[in-house]
């Protein structure tokens, strides 16, 4: 089956791609002839609410970069600055590529094209890391069939202003030999805007602030490696690594309007700003059949450094006379992180399987920033160090009983946690926890088209390590953007139960976090300022209804995702309102036309949210694709997404006895074209595995 490709407005160039539908000859025996039907897949799949995408073989596959493609699937949303992966009712999702778990920076360094699929696990097992109510699965390509491919890659993106791509892509396999390599170069000029309307009756402060523009002209280098080698049909070995390089000088503009008491302040505050971030992170990945207790061993070990330099100048204009420098700010923030893990999985003849491994964890943060004031001529130096161990050992059983299923874990884990500042002769935070995470889920048959899932599990979500930094936003002369890194983890229960009827599912969960994390405001009446940061609120809870409804009729694929949401979060210091039900929707819809022609559109909305202490306003955002194969080697789409202009985001609150009304648009209006033109030479291979690709189906 050929692939389609959707960019966000792109011209592209590629290389023939291996064949993810390839049949290959039954290897139990050369006598025995078959008849083989391939049916055509499914962009998505549906198993008791936890869906699977085809990213390889769907126009998905033309997306530039792999947090827009995220984007584009049911249920996920992803946050205005695009840090944060939220997966609606569940929170911040675990994200893994094959068998390790990575972050955002690996997301943005790994390329789409290397993608075959992503599946949405709404009950992650305990093998999978307790942080996290549900696992982002990120599986890559590797072929069946030997040759080369290479891609080379033009993409172009009209938003506000022009964002361009170039990539190359390389791959080679030989018996059982497979290497990949890639390269990217990245133009982009992102645009955003924000306003923050506050008031503190306390002070008799009424202010506003606007940033009108915050123009990037932002440069990345993408590139990465990986080889996979196959010892036999058990074993193999692989290494591979990825880093992405950016730099990007950019200019914010803020207009802002102060009133305190009887004096009123007109300011326009200049940042010019320059900053540099560099990532790497490596695998290695080793899989061995220990046949004498036939088990199956699975080792990894990963390596992640990330650093970032930023500089900034900042410069007031009051009331319309002249701009006078403010502050001078240089910002480092360093992190490494190594972690290895080992699983084992035995399966018995009764259809049992047990599995049970460990993990360590070990993360040390450096944050070192120089902020002189020029009004008070006082320049502040700090040097703060951060440093995490994680271990962790897990075991699950899971099997039947009488048709019944059933998966029963335990994962226990230890934190160790000292952060101190270089000077102090006493560290600053000093934590040491272990916690208990409990999973446990019964499978239901019916019949052969029904059956009933029931859950419960435990999960922990720990801050992120960039909340270690001690940088801060200058936005203008009263209001800072801040870290906070007294943050504590987040702990969540839940118990859910689902109905599957063929591919469709409905699903009810209820959950209770102690600790969420959400934004809130701190105000220093000495010196007049606020400030923006994450801290711990006191509980959140709330239920979920959730629908899938997939279908098919003739030419037309639709997938269908529902979910009425009752949350509610409480603390406090927050004013509460009446939490209220709200809705998420998402529809993508297929059309297969004659001569080769796909068209794709897909909505997804939310309803107007109140959730105990935060109100947001309603969303529909629409996209629109149309694919069409020339030739062989050719094929072409056309893209209009978020074709009404609707991603807006408002927010509402009152904390600490502060109003505010917030509002920021994000730069994703967006018109594409996309051309592909694939060349190379492959050839078919008799393969001797036992397991077959599981998103196609075989009739013999």
């Amino acid at each position: 089956m050929n692939k389609i490709i959707i960019i966000v407005l792109c011209f592209t160039i590629s290389g023939f791609g291996y064949g993810q539908n390839t049949t290959a000859k039954d290897s139990i025996s050369n006598n025995l002839s078959e008849v083989i039907v391939t049916k055509e897949k499914k962009m998505f799949s549906n198993k008791n609410g936890n869906i699977k995408v085809d990213v390889a073989n769907s126009i998905l596959n033309a997306t530039p970069n792999t947090i827009d493609l995220l984007s584009k699937l049911p249920n996920i949303t992803i946050s205005a600055d695009k840090e944060n992966i939220t997966v609606i009712g569940k929170g911040n999702p675990l994200v893994y590529i094959d068998n390790q778990k990575v972050g955002i920076s690996d997301l943005n360094a790994l390329t789409v094209d290397d993608i075959k699929t992503i599946e949405l696990i709404n009950n992650p097992s305990s093998k999978y890391e307790a942080e996290g109510r549900a696992v982002i699965l990120i599986t890559r390509k590797f072929s069946k069939k030997e040759g080369s491919q290479t891609t080379l890659s033009e993409v172009a993106s009209f938003k506000k202003s022009f964002n361009n791509y170039l990539g190359i892509n390389s791959s080679f396999k030989k018996n059982k030999l497979e290497w990949k390599v890639n390269f990217n170069f990245n133009r982009l000029n992102p645009w955003e805007s924000h306003s923050i309307d506050y008031q503190i009756p306390e002070a008799d402060i009424i202010s506003n602030y606007n940033v009108a523009t915050a123009n990037t002209q932002r440069k990345q280098f993408i590139f990465g490696g990986s080889l996979f080698y196959k010892i036999n049909d058990d074993d193999y070995f692989s290494i591979s690594a990825n880093s992405k390089l950016q730099s990007e000088p950019f200019d914010i503009n803020t207009t802002t309007y102060n009133k305190k008491e009887a004096v009123e302040n007109n300011i326009v505050t200049h940042s010019d700003n320059k900053s540099t971030k560099n990532f790497i992170n490596t695998f290695v990945n080793y899989s061995k059949k220990i046949k004498s207790i036939d088990t199956q061993l699975f080792t990894g070990f990963q390596y992640s450094n990330f650093d970032q330099d930023s500089k900034s100048l900042v410069q007031n204009n009051f009331n319309d006379t002249q701009f006078e420098r403010a502050q001078n700010s240089n910002q480092k923030f360093n992190i490494d992180v190594f972690s290895g893990r080992a699983d084992l999985e035995k399966k018995f003849k009764n259809e049992m399987k047990l599995e049970y491994g460990g993990l360590y964890l070990s993360a040390n943060a450096k944050t070192d920033f120089k902020i002189l004031n020029f009004d008070t001529n006082i320049t502040i130096n700090s040097n703060y160090n951060f440093k995490e161990k994680n271990s962790a050992a897990y075991t699950q059983l899971s099997g039947s009983l009488k048709k019944i299923g059933y998966s029963v874990g335990l994962r226990v884990e230890n934190t160790n946690i000292v952060g101190e500042f270089k000077n102090d002769n006493a560290p600053l935070i000093n934590k040491n926890y272990t916690d208990f995470f409990p999973k446990v889920q019964l499978d239901i048959p019916i019949d052969s088209t029904k059956s009933i899932t029931l859950n419960y599990f435990k999960s922990i979500s720990r801050p992120n390590y960039s909340s270690t930094s001690q940088g801060a936003t200058y936005i203008n002369p009263y209001f800072l953007y801040s870290r906070n890194i007294n943050l504590d983890p987040t702990i969540n229960n839940q118990i859910s139960s689902s109905f599957q009827y063929h591919d469709k599912s409905v699903k009810l969960s209820y959950y209770v976090n102690t600790d969420p994390v959400y934004s809130s405001f701190i105000f220093d009446s000495q010196n007049n300022i606020l400030t923006f940061r994450e801290t711990n609120f006191e509980k959140e809870s709330g239920f979920n209804l959730e629908f899938t409804l997939p279908f098919t009729y003739k030419n037309w694929t639709s997938t269908n995702s529902l979910s009425c949401i009752l949350n509610k979060i409480e603390d406090d210091s927050a004013l509460f309102i009446a939490s209220k039900p709200y809705l998420y929707y998402y529809s993508s819809n297929e059309f297969k036309l004659p001569k080769e022609y796909t068209i794709v559109m897909t909505a997804w909305g939310l309803t107007e949210q109140k959730e105990g202490v935060f109100e947001r306003n309603a969303k529909f955002i629409l996209d629109l694709g149309i694919s069409k194969i020339f030739f062989k080697n050719w094929d072409c789409t056309l893209s209009y997404n978020d074709i009404f202009r609707n991603m807006i985001y408002e927010e509402r609150f009152t904390i600490n006895n502060i109003n505010s009304k917030a509002r920021y648009l994000v730069d994703s209006h967006e018109f594409s074209i996309a051309i592909k033109y694939s060349f190379g030479k492959i050839k078919s291979t008799e393969f001797k595995e036992k397991s077959i690709d599981d998103n196609s189906n075989r009739i013999r």
